[in-house]
């Protein structure tokens, strides 16, 4: 799966969430966010090496059930799972390095 553009108002419950199988990075914010808009051509670089991981760019706000549930405070922030698991997170990625990193250790 390549990585997703824009972010989607429609978000999975976080039960359909915790059951994905395999590697999945959840991207929380707003197309509108300066920091969000900043972290794409970071996201776009580490993605160009994983493009097999799933990509979930949902968008985020008040009363948005998903990013209450993960606890998002700041966007961008990047929730990396493997098996329905929170194995690492990012907030406010300022480099493509950290992401590559992030999506290595949810790949098998």
């Amino acid at each position: 799966m390549a990585m997703l553009s824009n972010y989607s108002e429609q978000a999975p419950s976080r039960a359909e969430v915790d059951a994905y199988q395999g590697a999945t990075v959840i991207e929380f914010g707003t197309d509108w966010c300066g920091h969000c808009q900043a972290a794409q051509p970071h996201l776009a670089k580490a993605f160009s090496e994983h493009l097999h991981l799933q990509h979930l760019k949902i968008e985020d706000g008040p009363g948005r059930p998903l990013g209450r549930s993960f606890r998002v405070k700041l966007w961008p922030t990047l929730i990396f799972m493997r098996d329905g698991e929170e194995i690492e997170r990012l907030v406010r990625p300022q480099d493509a390095e950290s992401i590559r990193q992030a999506m290595n250790n949810i790949v098998r």
